[in-house]
């Protein structure tokens, strides 16, 4: 069976894509759980834009807009032409090219101490004061969990991210790890065009489609957060509270993962 989407004219799809967004299980992770994932994952907003989060089934799930071109999409020449035409070069059509306006990005940071964050599953605006004890205290170690989990190194005095020499696959250096994040969407094994579609999206903006079951595929998308801070390095919700004193910054952004026998972590990161 063909992998290519069967399109019959040039359509918005050619240089964007709806999908749904599998942020969190709700019967797996709790409420703090799922408001640090939704936080961190509505955050990457460079080329993707979110809508309200929700709950459908046993699944925390967020509607979005990719905002990453078909490969096969050649926008032409504008020329002192504000719409030029436009071409598909798989399979020939041409014409003006599809509009596929972006919303407006999410503001995440409103000056001073006042952030947007996902708190009790919405976007909320709140003072996050920074942490008066100084950096919060690693997560405990969860029973069984492995060896080879660690917190990730303190900003105290210089951020260890500056200087290194990670870089996202599109070869940007600097806080690679802010900028490219894997993934799962509600794509059902029999939206066979849904998949066709994401398939063809530009590498390395969109790439390594893999599906994990008949609901879910999973894709990495290089994205950059929104709480970058002005050097596109440093976290602007670093070392912030929650009124609960837990930690502002999601959980993802400061523990490390447990990696599996074959994987390492980032290529070329200095604290893998």
């Amino acid at each position: 069976m063909s992998t290519l989407p069967k399109c019959k004219r040039l359509r918005r799809e050619c240089r964007s894509l709806d999908v749904t967004i599998v942020v969190a299980d709700t019967d797996a992770d709790t409420r703090t759980e799922q408001d640090a994932a939704a936080t961190w994952i509505t955050g990457h907003q460079e080329r993707i834009r979110f809508g309200e989060l929700y709950i459908a089934g046993d699944s925390l799930l967020v509607d979005a807009r990719i905002d990453v071109p078909c490969k096969f999409f050649s926008p032409g020449q504008a020329n002192g032409d504000d719409n030029p035409v436009a071409e598909c070069r798989l399979y020939g059509f041409s014409g003006r090219a599809p509009e596929s306006k972006m919303p407006e990005a999410r503001k995440l940071s409103m000056g001073g101490e006042t952030f947007a964050i996902v708190r009790k599953g919405r976007h909320q605006e709140m003072i996050l004061p920074l942490n008066k004890g100084g950096r919060l205290a690693a997560r405990k170690k969860k029973k069984g969990a492995s060896i080879k989990s660690r917190a990730l190194p303190v900003h105290n005095p210089v951020n260890p991210c500056v200087g290194a020499p990670c870089r996202t696959s599109d070869n940007k250096r600097g806080a690679a790890c802010c900028r490219d994040l894997k993934l799962e969407l509600l794509i059902p094994k029999k939206a066979r065009n849904k998949m066709a579609l994401l398939k063809t999206r530009k590498s390395p903006y969109l790439c390594k489609v893999k599906r994990e079951n008949k609901r879910v595929v999973e894709v990495e998308i290089i994205s950059a957060c929104g709480y970058l801070g002005p050097d596109s390095i440093s976290c602007v919700l670093h070392d912030r509270v929650r009124p609960n004193g837990k930690s502002a910054k999601p959980q993802l952004c400061y523990d490390w993962p447990d990696f599996g026998k074959d994987e390492k972590g980032h290529t070329g990161c200095v604290f893998a």
